[in-house]
């Protein structure tokens, strides 16, 4: 009776821009609709993740939401200058401090539209002009310190939400920044820079996780792939002497813009600053992808005569179509990430984790055991692994598995659990208790752990240390259902049944719909021999659940005892016509018969 529970439009004109920013603006757009349909940046490190984002048009919804109001804060300081050039506003220009700030609570990376600001203006609005540059000089002056300022508060109040320190992280989340020669790291930057870039100029191989071994460091100048950081240095060296050698004044302001919004979005993922927690993460590219689509734009416009813009058109929209259908489900977003990363443990640790949420777990295993031989310290498959090797009654391999991954991580409170569960079938009584206690002292509000460490004491006789662990079960979650039922039933076997009606009752006003606990309750009921009320549990639960033959059986002992012989036989009939195998209902039924037999030789 007693069961494990596993753990398991308004136009806004814009200065100097003209129709370039529309094309801009258009392309951004565009641009990030396609990123949206490729970037999800899943992370499933624990047995308790559930996928939420399921559909390409919801995917990164705090990046989405940092590139709007980074969008709109700059938009809204362009609207400062809609008196003209030597005018502005100051409304303005704090309206879009503020929302600069609601795009830096969304992202980190809001709060550089800070500094396109400003390039914006000395660039666009100043026009860079040195002999008219002295003229515009204290507006300027100006509307610098006050986004130095704003700038300052902000990231003084994000310092304070951060709990006034980074975050820390793995060498498996940024291996590069944990290299201790500090070339190395800054070519494997350099490399990351390249990647990103290429996914800008080719989104082609596309992944939802590129940390654990997708992108291996590059550790020596013998490695082919040193040549692609140059060529990308090569080509930004090149458009920066257009920017600011050319003898057309648009282009250079167009391009340097253009640079402007490329570069100063990427900083904060570019490991100059602080470390960060990826390797690559195609949703730091929202932002930056503005100046691509504008340098995109100018060069399209410049050689519209000779390129065919439909064909480029073409070729990206059927690209997002076919990542859209990979995002479709996540067996499919998995399988494009194996291609894409063979050598990442976190791909072939989802893939496994889907197969065995599909019940496919054979299949699992292997996945799971090749995201253990990438990683070795890959707890979160250890501890899957685990699991399913217990279900598969595996026992030995699971406790060593188990053991492995608490040993590595030692405040792994759900791998201590699974521990305690395997030890305790193992019938290593004490050292599952010491498991159970342990996982409870790394997560004190854990009603799983409590519930399986009352079993633990249930299997030893510890009765009142079962009914103690099962109430703080279901004080730390109050609709644990198999902890009230497994309360109601132990004080049931050991003669309680006062305080088991009681119990079974209380639990009912918080689950008011559980036929498990409606059954275990008629069962008490019946047996202080209150036939009416116990009737009644036993017809609701066969209301909820009518497929239930210990509940047609046990009806029937109720009618059986009470007297209703007619009613004990139809139920007995429901019960083993249900589950002919039934314990005892064939035996009691035999009895009915005679007894039905007997009634029927004395009346006639």
């Amino acid at each position: 009776m007693i069961k494990w529970q596993p753990y398991w439009d308004h136009h806004i004109p814009l200065p100097k821009l003209g129709p370039l920013y529309s094309r801009l603006v258009t392309a951004f757009v565009a641009l990030i609709c396609f990123i949206n349909s490729y970037d999800g940046d899943f992370v499933f490190d624990d047995s308790e993740a559930i996928i939420h984002n399921k559909v390409a048009g919801i995917v990164g919804r705090a990046d989405l939401l940092c590139a709007l109001f980074f969008q709109l804060s700059f938009l809204v300081y362009c609207k400062a200058f809609q008196g003209g050039d030597k005018t502005f506003s100051v409304l303005w220009i704090f309206g879009s401090i503020l929302l600069c700030a609601v795009a830096m609570l969304c992202k980190e990376q809001g709060i550089t539209v800070l500094g396109v600001n400003a390039a914006y203006d000395i660039l666009m609005v100043c026009n860079l002009n040195i002999y008219e540059l002295a003229h515009q000089l204290s507006g300027l002056l100006m509307r610098l310190a006050l986004l130095f300022l704003g700038g300052s508060f902000l990231l003084y109040a994000r310092w304070r939400i951060m709990g006034t320190g980074p975050p820390s992280f793995t060498e498996v989340d940024n291996p590069a920044s944990f290299a201790e020669n500090v070339i190395l790291r800054i070519v494997n930057y350099n490399y990351y820079y390249s990647l990103n870039a290429w996914l800008l100029l080719c989104p082609w191989w596309l992944c939802f996780d590129w940390s654990m071994g997708c992108v291996p460091l590059i550790k020596s100048a013998a490695d082919w792939r040193i040549f692609w950081p140059l060529l990308l240095w090569c080509c930004l060296m090149g458009l920066v002497y257009q920017a600011l050698c050319s003898q057309d004044s648009n282009k250079r302001r167009t391009l340097t813009f253009g640079l402007v919004l490329l570069v100063i979005p990427f900083l904060p993922a570019s490991n100059l600053f602080f470390r960060v927690g990826f390797v690559i993460a195609e949703r730091v590219l929202y932002l930056s992808s503005a100046g691509y689509c504008l340098i995109l734009a100018y060069a399209v416009g410049y050689c519209s005569c000779h390129w065919k813009k439909h064909k480029v058109c073409g070729l990206l929209c059927s690209r997002l179509v076919s990542r859209s259908q990979q995002w479709r489900s996540e067996q499919s977003l998995f399988a494009s990430a194996l291609s894409v990363c063979p050598l990442n443990a976190k791909v072939h640790y989802n893939i496994g984790k889907n197969l065995a949420d599909r019940g496919n777990q054979s299949a699992a295993v292997k996945y799971y055991r090749e995201a253990v031989r990438l990683h070795p310290k890959y707890v979160h498959a250890m501890n899957n692994l685990g699991n399913i090797l217990k279900e598969r009654n595996e026992l030995k391999e699971a406790e060593e598995l188990l053991s492995a991954a608490v040993h590595i991580q030692p405040d792994f409170a759900a791998a201590w659990m699974n521990l305690g569960i395997v030890q305790n079938s193992l019938k290593k009584f004490d050292e599952a208790e010491q498991s159970y206690w342990n996982a409870i002292r790394f997560r004190k509000k854990y009603p799983d752990c409590y519930y399986n460490l009352g079993r633990l004491y249930a299997d030893l006789n510890r009765s009142i240390d079962a009914l103690n662990a099962w109430r703080n079960a279901t004080m730390l979650k109050p609709d644990h259902s198999l902890a009230w039922n497994n309360m109601v039933i132990l004080l049931d076997n050991t003669g309680n049944l006062a305080q088991a009606e009681l119990i079974g009752k209380e639990a009912l006003k918080i689950l008011p719909k559980d036929h498990t606990i409606m059954f275990s309750l008629a069962n008490v009921l019946g047996k202080q021999e209150k036939y009416k009320e116990s009737e009644g549990f036993f017809l609701n639960a066969l209301k909820i659940n009518p497929n239930i033959a210990s509940c047609h059986g046990n009806l029937a002992v109720l009618y059986h005892r009470w007297g209703k012989l007619d009613l004990a036989k139809r139920h007995y009939e429901l019960s083993l016509r249900l589950d002919p195998s039934a314990p005892g209902t064939k035996e009691n039924y035999n009895m009915l018969k005679r007894k039905l037999e007997q009634r029927q030789r004395a009346v006639g």
